[in-house]
């Protein structure tokens, strides 16, 4: 098919070789040979009247051309995929359906589970690929790599439809050993204590480093990790403090031995979302999803504490209680 003497086929392939940035890549992404994707890129360099790629060292990189119809073809893949692909009804006991979500290891350890096991009972054909977050994770929906982001709302584009499905506290994590844990946690100790700190999605700051920044101080950083999951327990053995969301810290704490305080700054909630591309509100597998997710948030706080409980009032793991109980004994 062609239009104003572009054969539209060529837009995939366009689509394809400024994503990948490599001939060979490109072809195997399509399942076209190498030589019939180098066909592609010389006949679409004869009608954009551009080089379009351009070899620079090892690497191809696009031309301003290019860069300026990435977007737009793009979107164009988009909207025709959204189309033509989604089935008019969706039934999740007989799907055998794909959905790709790009989630941090903090949604990963404490609401995933939750969402599996519901889709599961629900739809047990149904694959879910959990990709890892990555910088400006927008571009994802717009690539048709994501079908679900689960970020915070700070960090949600605002092109595309978003809704809240859980807001959350941040607490701070200490091992029991340490001088602080037992003690009050004053605000002059905290900022003068060593912290652990998440830099997530290729070194960038996670949400309570901005938040903390927000407010003019510092803190002495001594350790720094991807994993927000990881941090609760990289305390263990040391006076460090970890600041982390209080969801984690609460599952950690059943396996850790480590206590937990309130942040003694003004750190406001972290709001998660959820967030689709624009053009597949009307996706009803979508839709379907986004309804487990909400399921499994009520789930999740059932099994780890509402948004509502304090940190200070959280019921003490059976391992703890086993200790403590043995203490009394030997007294």
């Amino acid at each position: 098919m062609r239009f104003n003497k572009l054969d539209l086929n060529l837009l995939v392939a366009l689509d394809a070789l400024l994503s990948e940035r490599s001939i060979s890549r490109a072809a195997e992404r399509v399942h076209l040979s190498q030589s019939a994707m180098s066909n592609a890129l010389a006949r679409l360099r004869e009608y954009f009247d551009d080089e379009l790629l351009v070899q620079v060292g090892r690497k191809m990189e696009p031309t301003p051309r290019a860069e300026g119809l990435a977007d737009a073809v793009r979107d164009v893949l988009v909207r025709v995929e959204a189309t033509i692909s989604t089935q008019p009804a969706f039934v999740p006991a007989e799907s055998t359906r794909e959905f790709r979500l790009l989630v941090s290891d903090y949604t990963l350890t404490t609401l995933m589970p939750h969402v599996l096991a519901r889709v599961y009972a629900q739809a047990p054909n149904i694959r879910i690929d959990l990709r890892p977050q990555v910088a400006h994770p927008e571009r994802a929906l717009e690539r048709a790599d994501a079908d679900l982001l689960i970020i915070p709302r700070d960090y949600c584009s605002t092109d595309h439809p978003s809704e809240t499905l859980l807001d959350e506290q941040f607490c701070c994590v200490l091992w029991e050993g340490a001088t602080l844990a037992h003690a009050t946690l004053t605000r002059e100790a905290y900022l003068e204590a060593g912290h652990i700190v998440v830099l997530p999605g290729q070194g960038q700051p996670a949400l309570e480093d901005w938040f903390v920044k927000r407010l003019g101080v510092s803190r002495r950083v001594e350790v720094t990790t991807f994993s927000f999951a990881a941090a609760a327990q990289l305390v263990v053995g040391t006076q460090r403090i970890a600041t982390v969301h209080r969801r984690l810290a609460l599952l950690a704490q059943r396996h850790e031995p480590i206590a937990i305080h309130d942040v003694p700054l003004h750190m406001p909630a972290m709001h998660q979302a959820v967030q689709w591309h624009r053009h597949r509100s009307a996706d009803e597998g979508l839709s379907w999803l986004r309804g487990i997710l909400r399921e499994a948030v009520e789930a999740m706080d059932r099994a780890v504490g509402g948004p509502g409980q304090r940190v200070e009032d959280s019921v003490a793991p059976p391992r703890k209680a086993r200790r403590a109980k043995a203490r009394s004994k030997m007294d």
